[in-house]
């Protein structure tokens, strides 16, 4: 048996309708309880500690893995497990955020008795402000009483859509205050073609003595000799406090090819190569030799001084694309 293409399509409309207009009575309805919820985990002194059980469970994972990721540290720490140890896990000094839709789950039942007898506050995330789990906490961030998106009604849907978009503007707004950057961002995620697209020009270029350095005046033949000595292709023509002058590169040399030998290396040199500064992203330096069809590119600051240098082969052996 196939299924019918216009029914899967009304079937997934029916969905993502239920599920954005939740998702926009929310952003219409924010409680003053999320301020007063970053303030709470902005003053801890320890981690955000998540929990939930069934769907709320995989929810919670990926907040507390979204937080950790962003300047909060975070844990998920399953209520059942928590039962039988892992409760040892939480400190005085942490703040617990708690996810059940219903305000009743069972299994929550130690965690809960725990955070009152350590006297550690809790952040409840449910549709039932005025359930156990909602009583017993410091701070309740409400879930809208949107129906779930299944076709009986029931299935967790909307519910966990609402619950998990709850914990990004929470994992944001904790981003905003504590000025969270690029690099701080980079730190957490070096791996993968996510850390590799954040790396910066810095942290892929070549300095410092291997960089194949010449004056202007130098005889033609000493700039191959350092040419073939330092392996870019390319010479940098540089004053004695290391501004740019020019560049000279394979094609420069065959451009020159008649009398190369009596010339001096800024006779033969591009005098105004392209640059690039050391906190771009390096995938914008491989855009650009891309686009330019060059394989080197000067790293430079506003007024033309030489950093370094990035070669094509870097950012691609980092992973870029």
């Amino acid at each position: 048996m196939t299924s019918s293409p216009d029914a899967v399509r009304s079937s997934a409309r029916r969905v993502l309708r239920i599920e954005g207009d939740a998702l926009l009575q929310m952003a219409d309805n924010i409680p003053d309880a999320l301020s007063d919820a970053v303030d709470l985990i902005l003053q801890a002194q320890g981690r955000v500690i998540l929990s939930g059980m069934g769907k709320s469970g995989h929810v919670a994972r990926k907040i507390a893995a979204t937080l950790a990721s962003t300047g909060t540290p975070a844990q998920f720490v399953h209520p059942g497990e928590a039962s039988h140890g892992d409760l040892g896990m939480i400190t005085s000094q942490d703040v617990i955020v708690v996810l059940s839709n219903s305000g009743e789950t069972t299994e929550l039942a130690d965690l809960i008795t725990y955070a009152k007898r350590f006297s550690i506050p809790m952040i409840a995330i449910t549709k039932k402000p005025d359930s156990t789990i909602g009583t017993q906490s410091e701070i309740v961030l409400p879930l809208p009483d949107a129906p779930e998106a299944c076709s009986i009604g029931m299935a967790p849907t909307t519910s966990t859509t609402c619950s998990m978009a709850l914990g990004d503007a929470l994992a944001v707004a904790l981003m905003d205050h504590r000025g969270f950057q690029r690099d701080g961002f980079l730190s957490f995620h070096p791996g993968g073609k996510l850390g590799a697209q954040l790396l910066t020009v810095e942290k892929l270029m070549h300095q410092g003595d291997a960089l194949p350095l010449v004056g202007p005046d130098w005889p033609m033949g000493d700039v191959l000799v350092q040419m073939s000595a330092k392996d870019f292709g390319i010479a940098v023509i540089v004053d004695d406090q290391q501004a740019i002058l020019g560049i000279v590169t394979d094609g420069d040399l065959r451009r020159n090819l008649t009398n190369l030998m009596a010339r001096k290396a800024i006779e033969v040199a591009t005098k105004s190569p392209r640059t690039i500064a050391q906190s771009a992203l390096a995938s914008e330096a491989m855009h650009i030799m891309n686009q330019n069809k060059i394989t080197t590119l000067l790293v430079a600051d506003d007024k033309k001084y030489l950093h370094g240098i990035i070669r094509l082969h870097d950012c691609l052996r980092a992973g870029i694309a």
